[in-house]
């Protein structure tokens, strides 16, 4: 397939707005499923794990690929579905990180909500170019209009209407199409396999020239040569015309085009298809991919040709029951055949590739090779973790790696028989490979196993995989914040490490600072002001390997949010000195040094949205206060109010019950982890008088 024939899309949006009923509309009309899947059924393809049919949503992330003709032509179309769940955010993350295009859905009653916010701002650290599509044009109350202009203020976007609906509810049965001038009426009696054009309804015509005149006046700021015929003659201008600037408007992520329909009633969802083989950029169409040169730390760049040398990033792996693990890889450059070897530059390692696999949700297609432009799927990889780059080995390269939110709750959990211990690590560790936001970690002074995510559904879900999938029975504790620790002073402190055993023993000494950080700075970050080579480059590694474990366990047992040492001076011997010797020491550097240190805790705020029926405002309100709310914004809607509000995780738990108790059951919320905050004294002296671990 040319690679200006393929497009390498995702389907995000908020929970419910119907990303996966619209992918298996897409399955249907381009023949890869002969019935329709329905999500609240449990029949959905992409919805292939159990939970997820349970439950009706989406847990993971699943590709598939299809093929469309249009105008004559076949495109082939690698889809992701990604989920709607904050707390399953890592897989927008990741497919985000590797997609060419994106289809924004939107329910036409919701419009923008919280999730719908977040997607858009991942999709735009990784400038993904994407079209919106407002769904649910058949509810009561669905509003294209005023989701038009929720997209323009809340995401600061430029929507542009290219359809417009024809009717809206009950009454919605087709759209007009703005560039080429034209109507589309689906029937209901083939599960909308057939549309037919009709005239323009008359009541319309006055609406579709206001918006055809917009579409118009926006695409000629793009191009003079359209301007002068706006000017001259509006009424020559053709779909030809429209079509290359309105992609290119697309690609430059100057307007974000919008269209409508219905997927669950099948409608709107053909042309959404021929909208995103148009307007969504082909491999061809994406800048070069920049990478480092392994050999000589120089940034080198790669374009999507197979006869450029290999270069992948692995974005996702996962575990089949029969093929084992399973990597998913988006190659940007060369081409790579079945039975060879990969580097991994990451883990410095080669592997094998023993089969190539071409996915369909939970099934697959075996293929002799894939090359640039491409998604697929490798058998054989044992060492490699999500964002590793695998290349040639004579040419190595590390691409840009993906970044994932902190974890910011956790449970202790214990196998319920100890015959399960050693079961159950080794099933902690295949989750943990395939969710970078699932860590798992085994406290040194309580002997407790314990496992973070990112919310009470994502640790539920995983639970029940542990049960399911890998037949592990746990004990586990009721969910409990993340909190994390942060130092207020500097600290200074020397360290000594020796150790004589027959033979080479082991012998370091360093004196560094630990000096504290913004709280919004995450991670760890070492100042060598070592002069004269006191302490050899060599080492350096090792040190911060030790003291990145160390933050793990801050004074009171909580991870440090960020950490920053200056290493001042330090001193080796000629015989017992090494790396593994310099990053014991600085363990037990810290360790001390921590002891002495003026500490706080800090708690994650989750930003909070509410909707209530008027008549419960102030009820919800009250509530919230009692909870530690900070209430940024109130919206009012006919009928019911939404509160924007900042609140601490730890308030958060149970909220669910509790709303719908006060409000009759007729408000909800949704909530996103925002950023760590300083706690209260009063509520840090009680966490810390309730102790770190007591959570069994």
């Amino acid at each position: 397939m040319p690679l200006d024939k393929i497009r390498n899309i995702g389907i995000m949006a908020h929970i419910d707005a119907g990303k996966t009923t619209t992918t298996e509309r897409i399955l249907y009309y381009t023949g890869k499923n002969y019935r329709i899947g329905e999500v609240d059924e449990g029949t959905a393809t992409m919805d292939w794990m159990a939970q997820e049919q349970e439950r009706g949503i989406t847990i993971t992330s699943a590709a598939t690929t299809v093929y469309w003709k249009y105008l004559g032509e076949e495109y082939k179309i690698n889809i992701i579905d990604t989920p709607g769940h904050v707390d399953f955010t890592v897989e927008v993350e990741r497919t985000l990180r590797i997609l060419d295009g994106a289809v924004a859905i939107f329910c036409a009653v919701g419009g923008v909500e919280p999730q719908s916010e977040t997607v858009w701002r991942q999709a735009n650290k990784y400038h993904v170019p994407r079209i919106c599509y407002i769904n649910k044009m058949d509810r009561s109350g669905a509003d294209f209009f005023a989701v038009l202009q929720s997209i323009k203020e809340k995401l600061k976007a430029n929507p542009l209407a290219i359809q417009l609906p024809i009717g809206a509810e009950d009454v919605f049965y087709g759209v007009v199409d703005l560039i080429e001038m034209k109507a589309y009426e689906w029937v209901d009696d083939n599960q909308g396999v057939d549309y037919y054009e009709i005239p323009i309804p008359d009541e319309m015509q006055e609406e579709v020239a206001e918006y055809r005149k917009i579409l118009l006046e926006t695409l000629c700021d793009f191009d003079e040569e359209l301007m002068m015929k706006y000017f001259d003659a509006p009424d020559s201008i053709t779909s030809q015309d429209l079509i290359p600037i309105l992609r290119k408007a697309t690609l430059g992520q100057k307007v974000c085009l919008v269209l409508c329909g219905s997927s669950f009633k099948n409608k709107g969802v053909q042309r959404l298809i021929d909208a995103a083989i148009m307007y969504l950029p082909s491999p061809l169409d994406l800048p070069v991919v920049d990478g480092v040169n392994q050999k000589n730390e120089r940034e080198e760049k790669r374009t999507m040709d197979e006869k450029e040398p290999f270069a992948a990033l692995a974005f996702k792996i996962a575990t089949d029951p029969f093929v084992g693990k399973l990597t998913f890889i988006k190659v940007y450059s060369g081409k790579l055949n079945a039975g060879e070897t990969v580097y991994n530059t990451t883990s410095e390692k080669r592997e094998r590739v023993n089969k190539i696999l071409e996915m369909h949700s939970n099934k697959q297609t075996q293929l002799e090779s894939i090359s640039a432009g491409n998604i697929a799927a490798l058998v054989g990889m044992k060492e490699i973790k999500t964002g590793d780059t695998l290349c040639d080995e004579k040419n190595p390269i590390s691409l840009e790696n993906i970044t994932f939110p902190e974890p910011v709750i956790q449970i202790a959990i214990e196998p319920k028989t100890k015959d399960d211990d050693d079961k159950l690590m080794s099933s902690l560790a295949k989750l943990s490979e395939e969710d970078p936001t699932f860590v798992v970690l085994q406290n040194e002074e309580s002997g407790q196993l314990l496992i973070s995510g990112m919310g009470e559904l994502h640790l539920d879900i995983l639970l029940d995989r542990l049960k399911r999938e890998f037949s592990v029975q746990c004990n586990h504790g009721k969910p409990r914040v993340a909190y994390k620790e942060a130092i207020l002073e500097d600290i200074f402190h020397t360290e000594t490490f020796k150790r004589q055993t027959g033979g080479k023993g082991s012998y370091a000494s360093m004196k560094f600072a630990i000096s504290p950080t913004e709280v919004s700075k995450k991670g760890f970050t070492l100042d060598n002001q070592i002069k004269g080579g006191a302490i050899p480059q060599e080492y350096i590694k090792g040190i911060e390997k030790g003291f990145k474990v160390a933050m793990l366990n801050g004074k009171y047992g909580f991870a440090l949010e960020s950490l920053q040492v200056i290493l001042l001076d330090g001193n080796t011997h000629s015989v017992d000195s090494d790396e593994l010797s310099f990053e014991i020491c600085s363990r037990i550097g810290f360790r001390e040094a921590i002891r002495k240190a003026k500490v706080c805790i800090l708690e994650p705020i989750m930003k909070v949205e509410v909707h209530t029926p008027d008549e419960y405002m102030g009820n919800v309100s009250a509530d919230l206060n009692r909870r530690r709310a900070v209430v940024e914004q109130v919206d009012a809607k006919i009928g019911y109010q939404v509160i924007k509000a900042q609140v601490p995780l730890s308030e958060m738990f149970g909220y669910v019950t509790g709303l719908r108790s006060i409000s009759s059951g007729r408000a909800n919320y949704s909530m996103e982890f925002l950023s760590y905050a300083r706690v209260p004294a009063d509520i840090e002296k009680d966490i810390l008088q309730k102790g770190r671990f007591a959570l069994l």
